[in-house]
């Protein structure tokens, strides 16, 4: 079997995931669980995660250094990699990307975050934890984006996991390590690049957290990953990773030009035959950005449960409504979510009980 033959069957399988380890098995994600795949040698392994690396980067591994990259088969078929060495001995986990970048609609992603993508200015967040989506989640806006709009596109990736084909939009995506070698950096230029939207696959740092929210605050949409898994704690995390002194400052930032909060996860359906998103959405109402510049972040969860009608829903309404359609199953429902007590009223109540 040749190394695209493999990444084709682990696609047809529906994985999300590969993970090539010299010295165990090869696995494979399907619907968040591992499962055999192949009963490759040690010695194939070593070779194949050797065949996808330039020179220069099994250089920089043998230095001691892990990689991210990301390569694209003859056909068109994108993958995300991280090479790394465990016990001494090489290993590396394959995101495989989706071929095309679907749509919201595709997605079946509720319509606040088409009004969401069609905004000219200020901060959306997308979070969630590792595998959860976000990624595919911000190129179906971006190319929302891409579609429908006159205007200049900067992305700044590490890698960079969607090509995006210019439509109405002119788009530039730089690649960390490749193109530039820092998010701070790369936003620091982007300013003087005439963006009209500027996509940040993660803010990091206090250095990169400034420089997005100048940018928002400046007039551009910037739109941004974190990995948190609500809506009030990335509020908080953004609040938190600055400095004492300028806390005051990022969170009256953060009031004049929060657009969404998109917290997502993947839960298993009941059929056991995929994974739909379950979403939290906080929308920058008067009534958001006012508990933001109060600091009265607590606050944020109750006032997203009685504003239904403008489009916010919190992790546990969204579990309940797929719960009330058969969608998920009760354990399922109870495993992800926030608050068990509330949840089994609210799943007690949707069975009629």
């Amino acid at each position: 079997m040749t190394f695209k033959e493999f990444i084709m069957e682990a696609r047809e399988r529906k994985a999300s995931d590969i993970h090539l380890t010299v010295g165990a098995p090869t696995v494979i994600r399907v619907n968040g669980e591992l499962q055999p795949f192949g009963n490759l040698s040690d010695t194939v392994v070593n070779r194949t995660i050797l065949s996808i690396l330039t020179a220069d980067q099994e250089k920089y591994l043998t230095e001691g250094h892990d990689l991210d990259f990301s390569f694209e088969l003859d056909n068109g078929a994108r993958q995300r990699v991280n090479v790394f060495r465990q016990s001494g001995r090489l290993a590396c986990t394959i995101r495989l990307l989706n071929s095309s970048i679907p749509t919201l609609e595709e997605l079946k992603l509720p319509q606040v975050l088409t009004t969401l993508a069609q905004k000219k200015r200020g901060l959306i967040l997308v979070t969630g934890p590792t595998g959860s989506g976000k990624s595919t989640t911000l190129s179906a806006m971006i190319d929302y984006i891409n579609n429908n709009r006159a205007c200049h596109i900067i992305t700044i990736e590490d890698p960079v996991e969607y090509r995006y084909t210019p439509q109405k939009a002119t788009i530039h995506q730089r690649e960390i390590g490749k193109d530039i070698d820092t998010f701070s950096n790369a936003l620091r230029s982007a300013l003087r690049e005439d963006p009209d939207v500027i996509l940040v696959g993660e803010m990091r740092d206090y250095e990169t957290i400034s420089l997005a929210m100048t940018a928002a605050e400046t007039g551009h949409l910037v739109l941004a990953t974190l990995h948190t898994s609500s809506a009030a704690q990335t509020i908080d995390r953004i609040i938190d990773a600055c400095p004492a002194h300028a806390q005051e400052q990022v969170r009256a930032q953060l009031a004049n030009m929060i657009q969404g909060v998109i917290a997502q996860n993947l839960v298993p359906t009941a059929d056991k035959q995929g994974r739909v998103a379950a979403l939290e959405i906080m929308l920058g109402t008067d009534a958001i950005k006012n508990l933001i510049r109060t600091n009265k972040i607590p606050q944020i969860e109750s006032t997203m449960q009685s504003s239904s009608r403008q489009g916010m829903c919190t992790i546990n309404d969204s579990l309940v409504k797929y719960y009330k359609r058969g969608v998920i199953s009760y354990e399922t429902a109870m495993e992800y979510c926030t608050d068990k007590t509330e949840m089994e009223k609210a799943l007690s109540t949707a069975s009629g009980f």
